[in-house]
């Protein structure tokens, strides 16, 4: 199954931060299938010209640049989408920008920005999208967007990781409270190599290579999981379908030649003691017991030889 065989005619979508990377790519993907799109960034030239070249495709869209992270955006996108097409069927939270910086050299400002963009933006959008999916009450799509930061922790992304897994937990609790008005939420958790990946130094040798139109090779893109915006885009086309119907409070993978379902938080291990625990009884218990095995933390990119 994949965008081309799934039918959006009729369906109206807003995708934040679609100016360019891979919000171009979810904007242009859904417009391939049929929908209408609401084109969204801060930039308003970059909006202009995604929308411009998904109409030249034979594509409907129009762009509405603004800032996420405010009700008043919010309410500005969801408007838009409403008396330009009619409805609003899907919201994808996709805007986001990065602030990196270990926790001791971290900002106040370099914190909030990157909160307010991702964290608060997903949340005045999806509500406001919400409203007004319950106001039509004909069910509709939420999906946010997540990061492997998020999932497992990046060295210097404190700010960044700690709102993605806020995303990804925001997915399971919507679902929960959406399921009843016909709405589905979910987080997809991309890779691919945008702007914001080919920062990593370790993917510097690989970003040129696509930079110069060079294929990633096979090893990146079934290792890492690592491929185009393009290959991540049909995820969003599928959960906005049909066949996504009863697909709900998951957080997907999809990047390269690689989809996957993270498993959600739950205890890896437990250990019993009648009465409760001291100290002392945790330090005897720990090595050969709950604590015999940690859990990974961080995402260490290692590029395949």
């Amino acid at each position: 199954m994949n965008e081309d065989r799934i039918d959006l005619s009729g369906q109206v979508a807003i995708v934040t931060g679609s100016g360019r990377g891979l919000g171009l790519a979810f904007a242009r993907a859904l417009a391939g299938a049929g929908a209408a799109v609401v084109v969204n960034d801060v930039d308003a030239d970059a909006a202009q010209r995604a929308a411009e070249g998904i109409v030249s495709e034979g594509g409907r869209a129009v762009a509405e640049a603004v800032a996420v992270g405010t009700a008043q955006a919010a309410d500005r996108l969801v408007a838009r989408a409403v008396d330009s097409f009619g409805r609003l069927d899907l919201m994808c939270t996709n805007a986001g920008i990065l602030r990196d910086r270990v926790l001791w050299n971290m900002s106040d400002e370099e914190f909030d920005a990157v909160v307010q963009t991702h964290l608060r933006g997903t949340f005045t959008c999806a509500r406001a999208a919400v409203r007004q999916m319950r106001a039509q009450a004909q069910g509709g799509r939420v999906v946010l967007v997540s990061s492997i930061s998020g999932q497992r922790g990046k060295f210097g992304q404190g700010n960044y990781a700690a709102a993605k897994a806020g995303i990804a937990a925001m997915a399971r609790t919507w679902a929960l409270e959406c399921a009843r008005s016909n709405i589905t939420v979910n987080a997809i958790v991309p890779v691919a190599m945008t702007p914001m990946v080919a920062s990593i130094p370790a993917l510097a040798p690989l970003a040129d290579a696509v930079a110069r139109g060079e294929p990633l090779p096979a090893k990146v893109r079934q290792g890492l999981g690592l491929g185009t915006p393009e290959d991540v885009a049909p995820l969003l086309v599928f959960l906005a379908s049909r066949h996504a119907a009863d697909v709900s409070g998951q957080c997907i993978g999809i990047g390269g030649d690689k989809l996957s379902l993270w498993s959600h938080p739950a205890e890896a291990r437990i250990a019993l003691r009648e009465g409760g625990w001291d100290a002392a009884a945790i330090a005897r218990a720990w090595t050969t017991g709950v604590g015999q095995s940690l859990e990974p933390y961080g995402d260490d990119i290692q590029v395949p030889d």
